[in-house]
């Protein structure tokens, strides 16, 4: 947290030093663009093949085909949601740090999640999103976020001294792959990582930096449409601080289920093909 009064005194050009222009750490001018147009009709003539429901302050998994389309939506009030994306074998997993570097702080149609090192290639890709029109308000908050981790049981006892809850989103990630996988818990908690928050609304406040949250403006109807890339594993957390406009890690939260909806399409994307590898060789200079 940054000192409200600096214990420095401003050098004779910092007003010189603060009016440099700022540079783009990662140009995407180069990255291969998705077609949404062709995504888009594949999605048009999907079928439904599974549904999964995740209950309040909950998680569960799902499982979804490369070519497969995956809807995650609000059913019966606001509620934000924490997701993981494995790669079908485990070998691979959201990377959501780069993913922010390279499409910023929040997510939306066109965006795509990338995969850990050493593969680094697009697992999913953003084909609609209802909360589109929401931008960044006037505090700099926006919705869907690669800032946040995760709330964590470790975080609260460290906050609360030492109080045990077992409903954050990091133990229902946790909880939600034993249970689908048979994972021991200390194996499965090694797989659990960085989050999307997906409906979630967040920013940083402008005179301390810190990482804010508020009232999410996700209602029953609102969606994500999500393409798999590559074959994947899924794990979705409804918040157990509902719509996060007060606080998380809550029993007292207003909180409400979120749902899973797996798409077929009749025919891939006219062009598609599942990404490969990153064409780093890999040595290291060695």
């Amino acid at each position: 947290m940054k000192l409200a009064t600096p214990e420095h005194a401003a050098p004779q050009d910092a007003a010189a030093r603060k009016s440099i222009a700022p540079v783009i750490c990662y140009p995407v001018e180069t990255l291969p663009k998705p077609d949404l147009a062709a995504y888009r009709a594949a999605r048009a003539g999907a079928t439904k093949s599974d549904e999964v429901i995740v209950p309040p302050r909950d998680g569960r998994c799902f499982h979804v085909k490369a070519g497969q389309f995956f809807r995650i939506s609000s059913v019966e009030g606001p509620q934000v949601g924490d997701l993981n994306l494995w790669s079908a074998d485990f070998s691979e997993r959201f990377y959501s740090g780069k993913t922010r570097a390279l499409h910023g702080t929040h997510l939306s149609t066109g965006d795509r999640f990338w995969s850990s090192f050493p593969t680094l290639r697009p697992m999913a890709t953003i084909v609609d999103d209802s909360l589109d029109w929401y931008g960044i308000d006037a505090d700099g908050g926006s919705v869907h976020d690669v800032i946040g981790t995760r709330c964590d049981p470790y975080t609260h006892a460290l906050l609360s001294d030492g109080a045990q809850y077992h409903h954050c989103c990091h133990s229902n990630l946790t909880r939600a792959l034993v249970q689908e996988t048979g994972m021991a818990l200390t194996e499965a908690e090694r797989h659990v990582h960085d989050v999307f928050n997906i409906f979630m609304c967040t920013g940083f406040t402008r005179d301390t930096g810190q990482y804010f949250m508020k009232a999410s403006p996700v209602r029953p109807g609102d969606y994500m449409d999500i393409f798999a890339e590559i074959d994947l594993v899924g794990a979705l957390s409804a918040c157990p601080g509902g719509d996060c406009s007060a606080e998380h890690s809550s029993d007292t939260a207003a909180c409400y289920p979120l749902k899973v909806e797996i798409f077929t399409p009749e025919a891939p994307p006219s062009g598609w093909v599942s990404p490969a590898r990153n064409r780093y060789c890999g040595t290291h200079g060695l």
